[in-house]
């Protein structure tokens, strides 16, 4: 019989622990009888790490209890630590550190992608992914059901609809459209007819007002290009403009294309490229500073004399395709040829004279693909025996190979990663207790591109894990430089610094108008475009991981400079900007991105934002509120603040230990409002002084003062962002050692534990010895035990 607390655990916890928690209704639900000394189960260990994480932070036991002296908690904490240590260590030792694990959503369309080279819509067809640790890439979120099987079966169907190419090549798109042709600008309140065009003054989706080219409608999938004639008209500025995307109803929501300027004088051509689903159109909207509202009001557009765009025309073309049957047909099937099926004109199928034989060619290459390693003589054998099987049947080549390709993509093989250990060199016998968990080199290529890419290896990844060589630790260095220049690193960017730092929560909440009536499509747009530019200037510069706590520059537009105050910059594009000396952004925490997505649509919290710092930035979130506390909603009416709602919330026992931890960052960053824009005031509906903006009066009010001020945990004092954010520069360490972390839990689907933390503290010296790199550090990460190793 397993022993429990009151057997053999540490005096010390029955001693300070039993009166709350033990006995048929123990608080919170937690008696210490269900605390074994028997590590080895995870969520035992899980248990042990709650009551670690509560004795750490002061949270347990409470203030106002006995509490042991800080010798007998930190015995106890080591003790726990050192159990959990071990308990995982042997686990590690038979099973490994991580485990198989689905792919996410991202990395399925990403593998579809470059496995067939074909872009399917899977909208509705997969279920959304959970997130556990913050990332979608963690085992335990990526679960699997019958529900999913069925969703799969149909996604490979398209997937191979798709590369197979059945139909005659699409019929292409070639038309220009006059602007003065649209039967949309007749309207004479937002549109002027000229000469050369059409004068667009004002547009709203709300109300319809916008240019739709119903006749640009695509009929079939793909890369589309576009070009527009137009020119800024009655303003030497140039005017802004949007595109949106949507289908045939004007009902479902639209999709922005991009935001786009033309100057004034001469007609400027713009020409993009964008992909398009079929039964899409396009819409264009001007985005001037006059509402069509505003704009009626003052007798139309005949005599209005504000600024507008002048549009010319619109031309589509599309699908581009370079040849037919497309590159996703020759990739598959190779130089086999199709052959138009008897009595149906549109659809053809490939043929082949050697069923067998090429089914066999064809099937042994895409599963090696597919499954991301060599494969068996018997796994090869088993697929084609289906494709034989259908083949007597009597069904078409085609279609009997569709069988033995479709079970590829619905194999365990394909949907999982499941890592494999290097084995044992031959004739030399290693006891089990010491027995290697080295990847082998096609899981170490798996590893590695879904780290970066969110895709399968590509074929220099696998030929060298075929030859061995890609675990030298030379090649391995070279490869993850080449990987990095890939375009396909953008996903790195995209999906770890965008769950890093949250931001895929941009749209969880929408800025309420009357306190935020600045906010925009542009400006959100401006916001993502800066992290993500930011984040790879640290990355493909190699510079100190410390930038992302505070920096001397940033990227920006003119959009997003006049949000931040910062002059000198105008238009559309982004470019790297040296921030004015008394400029209090620098690093992401002051990024307007992160502060939105940190505020909810009409208030700030500094819990809210104070947690994401302990947790984001320096890797120790704050322990969960006990159970019965109201959660502090901040007083919109301007009567109060949020720091006066804290101060009492803070003499509740409970409470007041873990907000002194929380709170200073929260009350640092006080300094910015809802989208990220500074405020010396909050802003309110209520109570207040008038504000007038451009001469317009706003229909908010300056409400209370906003205090930056904060004490530490450990005493030390700030005044504002700036010398916080210096207080976090002592110790990089820290922001190395955090950032690692994150970097561990999206990389190997597994959150570091303290077995983990030797390995971590190896890399955090590595990293510090090179000035803090963030590129250096990734590539320490890439060389350490915990990544190359199951």
């Amino acid at each position: 019989m397993t022993a429990t607390a009151d057997e053999s655990t540490p005096a010390l916890l029955t001693q300070y622990c039993s009166a709350c928690h033990s006995g048929a209704e123990p608080e919170g639900n937690f008696n210490i009888k269900s605390l074994s000394d028997d590590f080895s189960g995870q969520e035992i260990r899980s248990q042990w790490l709650r009551v670690a994480e509560q004795l750490r932070s002061g949270t347990m036991p409470p203030p106002g209890e006995r509490r042991p002296g800080n010798k007998k908690a930190t015995e106890l904490l080591e003790w726990i630590d050192q159990q959990v240590v071990d308990a995982e260590k042997r686990r590690r030792q038979t099973s490994g550190r991580s485990v198989m694990r689905r792919l996410n959503q991202t990395e399925y369309a990403n593998t579809i992608r470059d496995l067939l080279l074909v872009d399917v819509d899977l909208e509705g067809v997969l279920p959304d992914d959970s997130v556990v640790g913050g990332f979608d890439t963690t085992a335990d979120s990526l679960h699997f059901s019958s529900y999913q099987l069925a969703g799969y079966l149909e996604a490979a169907n398209r997937a191979l609809d798709a590369a197979f190419a059945n139909a005659p090549r699409p019929w292409l798109l070639d038309r220009r459209f006059d602007a003065k042709s649209e039967a949309v600008t007749r309207r004479t309140d937002v549109y002027r007819h000229l000469e050369d065009g059409v004068a667009i003054f004002a547009s709203d989706l709300a109300s319809n007002i916008q240019i739709v080219f119903w006749n640009g409608l695509t009929r079939f999938p793909g890369k589309y290009r576009f070009r527009i004639s137009a020119y800024a008209y009655q303003t030497d500025e140039p005017v802004l403009f949007h595109l949106n995307g949507g289908r045939e109803n004007l009902g479902d929501p639209p999709y922005l294309i991009d935001y786009f300027e033309v100057p004034p004088g001469e007609p400027t051509v713009l020409e993009f490229v964008t992909e398009m689903e079929a039964r899409r159109n396009i819409r264009l909207l001007v985005d001037t500073k006059i509402r069509p509202r505003d704009l009626q009001r003052r007798g139309g557009a005949a005599n209005y004399e504000g600024p507008g765009m002048l549009l010319q025309w619109l031309e589509v073309e599309g699908p581009l395709l370079d040849s037919w049957p497309p590159p996703s047909y020759r990739r598959l099937l190779g130089d086999l040829p199709q052959q138009q099926i008897s009595g149906d004109s549109e659809r053809f199928e490939v043929v082949s004279e050697q069923p067998l034989k090429d089914a066999e060619r064809i099937l042994r290459e895409f599963s090696r693909r597919a499954f991301r390693r060599a494969t068996t003589e018997s796994e090869v054998q088993l697929l084609l025996s289906l494709v034989q099987e259908k083949l007597r049947q009597g069904a078409s080549f085609e279609q009997a190979l569709r069988v033995g390709l479709k079970s590829v993509l619905v194999s365990p093989h394909f949907l999982f990663l499941n890592e494999q250990i290097r084995p044992a060199s031959s004739g030399v016998a290693i006891r089990d207790s010491k027995r290697s968990r080295k990847l082998d080199d096609f899981s170490l290529a798996s590893r590695l591109s879904y780290f970066f890419w969110s895709s399968m290896p590509d074929e220099e990844l696998l030929l060298l894990a075929e030859r061995g060589k890609l675990s030298q630790p030379d090649v391995l260095r070279e490869q993850v430089e080449r990987v990095l220049q890939d375009e396909k690193a953008k996903a790195f960017t995209e999906h770890f610094a965008g769950q890093w730092l949250g931001l895929r929560e941009i749209d969880a909440t929408l800025p309420d108008r009357q306190l935020y009536p600045e906010y925009d499509k542009l400006l959100r747009q401006s916001m993502l475009k800066e992290v993500y530019l930011f984040f790879d200037e640290v990355l493909k510069n190699d510079l100190s991981v410390s930038n992302f706590v505070d920096s001397e520059f940033s990227f920006l537009n003119g959009r997003l400079a006049e949000h931040y105050g910062v002059p000198g910059v105008q238009g559309l594009e982004f470019r790297k900007i040296d921030l004015p000396e008394d400029s209090p952004r620098g690093g992401v925490m002051t990024m307007a991105a992160i502060l939105k997505t940190t505020a909810n649509g009409t208030t700030t919290s500094p819990i809210v934002r104070g947690a994401w710092v302990l947790d984001s930035m320096l890797g120790t979130p704050p322990p969960r509120p006990p159970a019965g506390i109201e959660a502090v909603e901040p007083d919109i009416r301007g009567a109060t603040t949020i720091r006066e709602q804290l101060a009492k919330h803070r003499h509740v026992d409970k409470c007041a230990t873990c907000h002194v931890l929380i709170d200073p960052p929260g009350f640092a960053l006080e300094n910015f409002d809802v989208i990220g824009g500074w405020r010396d005031h909050y802003r309110s509906i209520g109570e207040g002084t008038p504000v007038q903006v451009n001469g317009n009066r706003m229909r908010y009010k300056h409400g209370p003062p906003v205090d930056p001020t904060g004490v530490l945990s450990d005493g030390r004092r700030f005044d504002n962002i700036g010398q916080y954010k210096r207080l976090l520069l002592a110790d990089k360490d820290q922001i190395t050692r955090a950032l690692t972390a994150k970097l561990l839990t999206y990389a190997t689907g597994v959150a570091p534990t303290p077995a983990d933390r030797t390995e971590i503290e190896s890399i955090v010296q590595t990293v510090r010895s090179h000035g803090y790199g963030f590129r250096t550090l990734l590539h320490a990460l890439i060389q350490s035990e915990i990544f190359r190793n199951k």
